[in-house]
């Protein structure tokens, strides 16, 4: 089954990832650089480009917002969590993780694995049950993450989670409720980062084996921020925290 990526970047970052595409779509209007190198790459790995009107891209995707260009891409595919471990390690890096518990936009999970990608995480891990998967949506949001931070499918999170503490990596929540905010925690080490659903937070067996909880302080009228926004926030702080040990 095939999704289609559109937009430049997401479709360039998606060949250089070498993901498989079907074929790709440019309008007969868009020239430039990236175009120019979007065709290039296509033509090394052999995939067949087609010059199109503007108006059947539209039609395709009905969203004007494509810049000219579609790609139809096999649904990328999901890595193992010792996939994921075994990248921290090539890296000489303790791990860096972040599971999502019950997330449901494709969107936020777009711009969460553009935030991890910017904040150098190792990975993502999310459950297959009640959950938001890999798409062309969440591709598309990315712009073009998803090609470079590996996403773990895993059927229990709770499990997974005591398997992770198991090798040493310390979970943490992050729930509005915690009494520590996130930059008074110690988020140097050994690490998954949990983020809970949109308006839901974290299911209570997640909340309970994560070995301790942060927040977002909010000091507005709003009480809780985005899910992607607060997993961007504390996914760079634990960066910052890492780079200030390395001096």
């Amino acid at each position: 089954m095939a999704e289609i990526v559109y937009g430049r970047n997401p479709v360039l970052e998606a060949l250089k990832a070498r993901l498989k595409f079907d074929k790709i779509l440019i309008a007969e209007t868009q020239e430039g650089t990236r175009i120019s190198e979007i065709l290039a790459r296509a033509k090394n790995a052999g995939i067949y480009v087609h010059r199109v009107p503007l108006q059947k891209i539209i039609a395709i995707t009905g969203d004007v917002a494509t810049q000219g260009v579609i790609g139809f891409v096999h649904t990328q595919s999901y890595a193992a969590v010792e996939d994921i471990l075994t990248k921290s390690q090539k890296l000489q890096e303790p791990p860096l993780l972040a599971l999502l518990d019950g997330l449901e936009d494709p969107h936020n999970l777009g711009a969460i694995l553009r935030a991890a990608d910017g904040a150098g995480f190792h990975g993502l891990i999310l459950p297959k049950h009640r959950s938001v998967g890999l798409s062309g949506t969440v591709a598309k949001t990315s712009a073009g993450a998803v090609a470079h931070v590996p996403v773990a499918q895993v059927t229990n999170l709770n499990q997974c989670i005591e398997e992770l503490k198991e090798k040493n990596i310390w979970i943490v929540g992050a729930d509005q409720a915690a009494k520590q905010p996130f930059y008074e925690a110690d988020l140097s080490g050994a690490l998954g980062i949990v983020i809970g659903g949109e308006g839901k937070g974290l299911h209570r067996l997640v909340k309970e084996k994560c070995d301790f909880l942060i927040k977002v302080p909010m000091f507005g009228r709003v009480n809780s921020l985005n899910a992607s926004v607060a997993a961007a926030i504390i996914f760079f702080e634990a960066r910052r925290q890492r780079l200030k040990i390395q001096g």
